[in-house]
């Protein structure tokens, strides 16, 4: 893949073509629609994307994000019109994807993995507009600090892992948890604000334009 900083050169993709000022949000998650509202973004219509989520044999985790954010916003164009906007994030610990934990026990064990050490969060944005695909991927490092396991066993008990790759949320209770951070702050979130809102305006939908 081209650096995360470099444009991606646009390619066709399949669906129908968008409609002037209709932006679909293909994501479930108020995190992303909480960060489209810092920069004056309003979805016109939210639609999530059910695709199947699971990595491939083999496939390298930047790869892997970049193809479920790109799948998402395919699918959705394949049954609605307009300029369509996904993500997806995942939370990668050496060459383990950490996804969305089943259960407790997993996200309990997401968090001993993680606890003292760096890991990479990278979150890819697809947009889809004009029958063609724009995309960008934003990695971001952290390094949490070491957790008890009377505070892991509280952060799961708090129920906040939910729905969260790898297990945490760092705009929640985990912020303390986070020793330092390399990126974007707003990537790890669910949402790269800048590079989203660069795609956005090269669909001429831009910053606080919107009702």
């Amino acid at each position: 893949m081209t650096h995360p900083d470099a444009p991606r050169p646009d390619h066709p993709a399949g669906g129908a073509s968008a409609v002037p000022g209709r932006l679909i949000l293909g994501s479930a998650s108020p995190r992303r629609l909480e960060l489209l509202a810092q920069i004056g973004i309003r979805p016109d219509a939210i639609l999530p994307a059910d695709i199947d989520e699971t990595p491939r044999r083999g496939e390298d985790a930047r790869d892997y994000t970049a193809r479920m954010a790109r799948e998402k916003a395919m699918a959705i164009a394949e049954r609605a019109q307009g300029t369509i906007l996904c993500a997806d994030t995942s939370v990668v610990a050496g060459r383990q994807i950490l996804g969305k934990p089943a259960d407790a026990d997993e996200a309990a064990r997401f968090l001993r993995l993680l606890s003292g050490r760096r890991h990479r969060v990278l979150t890819a944005v697809a947009l889809h507009h004009g029958g063609r695909l724009h995309e960008r991927l934003v990695p971001t490092t952290i390094r949490l600090r070491p957790l008890s396991a009377a505070e892991i066993q509280a952060y799961v008990a708090s129920g906040e892992w939910q729905g969260k790759a790898g297990g945490y949320g760092i705009q929640g209770r985990a912020g303390s948890f986070v020793l330092w951070l390399q990126g974007s702050y707003s990537a790890v979130v669910g949402l790269p604000l800048a590079e989203t809102a660069m795609l956005l305006a090269h669909a001429g939908i831009s910053e606080g334009a919107r009702p």
